[in-house]
């Protein structure tokens, strides 16, 4: 840990990592030490539906009840918390894990992307964002003359702003950790992480562009993040709140991960996109938008603003860039509906949208098992085509 100190008391005097030093110093030895199960902190509570009431499943003769038996099973095996089901207007299974039930916080991961998409589509409805089309430096003036002020929100979404892919490295002084640890995360994803293409040339799954959402809406509607998405986003579905990360107490949240929330609201935010962004009869989102989420970009066909979409199939598909290395998610067989489009998050926290069948399934939990003789792989195809090959004519 002497480099560490060294690096943190050189860059107070350099201007190198914003906020307290002391705390992410603390906080990389944290991560260093487990990046996966790092200890988001602190928490700010992100409200939602005030009258929220837990829905209740509905028995669906339409759906072959041994499919969801075995939809059970293979959530238990895969170490899930959540397993739901919801079918042409109504949830119709719902299943949880040990200590868990329909009101406990479950960890979003990147299923919080989805909703920096539903974010950006809400305020650009309500006027504060001109559209997706809009440059970052008219929103965060800070940006004018640069790189990054070219960025276009759209890029933030589709993951083409620009800026470094994700990855690891084990340096104080990198900037994938200084942008995502530090007491002023959006400060230093301004001032100090790198663009390495210019917006809209090159795919690159990260969490800085989508963490640099929550600037862009509150520098936009003047409102803090947690609390509008809350406000405009959770409670107008009816959906129940949780908390969010934030970089400090006040400080920025994190958009791009760590949200807390009760299943039902991941589901309701899918319902939201499935109805072209009209709830109770309301048009949330513009017309047209979510048609916008679910179309893919010359760069990655597959993802879209926020949100994955099924085809062109392959068989393993990773979040970086298409043919780069990394992990890559087994997808036994295509996708039974062509047009599906799922949110999907480490750990398979995935949340599946059928158009074609009126159709959403939702998995989180976990990291699933790793593979072994006695244990499958986690297969993102295995879910939804088990559902929809039992839905009766």
């Amino acid at each position: 840990m002497a480099a560490l100190s060294a690096f943190l008391a050189t860059s107070a005097m350099a201007g190198g990592v914003a906020g307290d030093e002391t705390v992410y110093q603390q906080r990389f030895a944290q991560f260093l030490k487990d990046p996966g199960n790092f200890p988001y902190a602190p928490l700010e509570k992100l409200s939602g539906a005030k009258a929220w009431r837990v829905m209740t499943a509905h028995t669906d003769a339409a759906i072959d009840p041994a499919a969801l038996a075995k939809g059970d099973a293979y959530a238990a095996a895969m170490r899930s918390s959540a397993f739901l089901v919801w079918h042409k207007g109504a949830l119709i299974h719902s299943w949880y894990g040990p200590g868990m039930d329909a009101q406990a916080p479950m960890l979003s991961k990147s299923l919080s992307k989805p909703i920096t998409a539903l974010a950006v589509g809400r305020a650009i409805a309500l006027g504060r964002i001109k559209g997706l089309d809009q440059p970052l430096s008219e929103i965060i003036p800070e940006l004018r003359g640069t790189q990054k002020g070219r960025i276009l929100v759209r890029h933030l979404l589709d993951m083409r702003s620009g800026m470094l892919d994700q990855g690891f490295s084990p340096d104080p002084a990198h900037p994938l950790n200084t942008a995502y640890l530090s007491t002023d995360h959006g400060r230093e994803i301004i001032d100090t992480y790198p663009m390495i293409a210019e917006p809209g040339t090159r795919y690159a799954y990260a969490n800085a562009p989508s963490d640099l959402v929550a600037l862009v809406i509150e520098r936009a509607t003047g409102r803090r993040y947690g609390e509008f998405v809350g406000a405009e986003v959770l409670a107008k579905i009816g959906a129940p709140g949780g908390t969010i990360w934030v970089d400090r107490e006040g400080g920025l949240a994190h958009s791009g991960c760590c949200t807390y929330l009760p299943a039902e609201a991941y589901l309701r935010m899918a319902m939201l996109i499935h109805a072209d962004g009209v709830w109770g009869g309301k048009r949330l989102l513009p017309k047209g938008y979510t048609a916008q989420m679910r179309k893919g970009t010359p760069q990655n066909p597959n993802f879209g603003l926020g949100i994955w979409i099924g085809r062109p199939y392959h068989q393993r598909r990773g979040f970086g860039a298409p043919g780069t290395l990394g992990p890559q998610v087994l997808h036994s067989e295509p996708y039974l509906d062509p047009d599906l489009y799922l949110f999907d998050g480490n750990s398979n926290q995935v949340v599946y949208v059928s158009p074609k069948h009126d159709l959403i399934v939702l998995r989180i939990g976990a990291t699933p098992p790793a593979p072994s003789s006695t244990q499958a792989e986690w297969d993102n195809a295995y879910l939804p085509n088990l559902l929809i090959r039992a839905i009766r004519p």
